[in-house]
């Protein structure tokens, strides 16, 4: 129990102090950057491609690949993707515990999906997640751009949701405590882990396709 507690206690706390001021520090890093002027003439509305570019990176647009390019070439790493990411939004923002976990920390909440459904969608973004990685060993590209930092990555992102579903199910005949403690553990390490990682990209992936969605709707080209 005196894990447990350090795990959901001050550890968390910790970890989630660590996340809060890591992502700032990368936000504010991004917005100083600033953005240089365009003077070429507007030959569209940057508000209607910003519009538009959100429109297409809804979640359920990776499962309809015969109208993407994207899934030309790689159709299963493109599905993989978006079952992870779609499975891991649902997971978090979603779970009743979870919800519960950020009223906590926001003091609001909001619906929660039935767990059954939850648990369907956690098993799907481990399922994408090890197609991802598969992909990533058995391509010759793929192994080369995966380094120690890519590795640590898939891994840190994986066990939060390994050992949510272990527990959950109550599996290896180990106590819930002992389960949930070690759940803990591996979500503390993934908050201070992502400031220091490319999984920050969630933070600049708004302002990126914010960007690139108003210079492609000035420029009256498709985004």
């Amino acid at each position: 129990m005196d894990w447990l507690e350090f795990s959901r206690g001050p550890m968390f706390q910790v970890a989630l102090l660590v996340f809060i001021l890591g992502m700032v520090y990368r936000f504010l890093r991004v917005i100083l950057m600033g953005w240089k002027k365009d003077y070429a003439p507007p030959r569209g509305s940057a508000a209607a491609g910003v519009v538009k570019t959100y429109v297409k990176g809804l979640g359920f647009l990776p499962f309809l690949p015969p109208k993407f390019p994207g899934t030309r070439h790689r159709p299963l790493t493109y599905i993989a993707g978006g079952m992870f990411h779609l499975g891991l939004f649902v997971v978090i923002f979603l779970s009743t515990p979870h919800v519960e976990a950020w009223r906590s920390v926001l003091g609001f909440g909001w619906p929660t999906a039935p767990t059954p459904l939850v648990d369907g969608f956690a098993a799907m973004a481990m399922i994408g997640m090890i197609i991802l990685l598969s992909n990533r060993i058995v391509s010759p590209v793929g192994r080369m751009l995966t380094g120690l930092g890519e590795w640590l990555n898939w891994i840190v992102v994986f066990l939060p949701l390994l050992t949510g579903w272990v527990t959950y199910h109550h599996l290896f005949g180990m106590p819930y405590e002992t389960l949930f403690t070690i759940h803990m553990l591996t979500v503390d390490w993934l908050l201070i882990w992502i400031p220091f990682s490319r999984i920050s990209h969630f933070m600049t992936y708004f302002i990126t396709r914010t960007v690139h969605g108003a210079r492609f709707g000035r420029l009256g080209v498709e985004p």
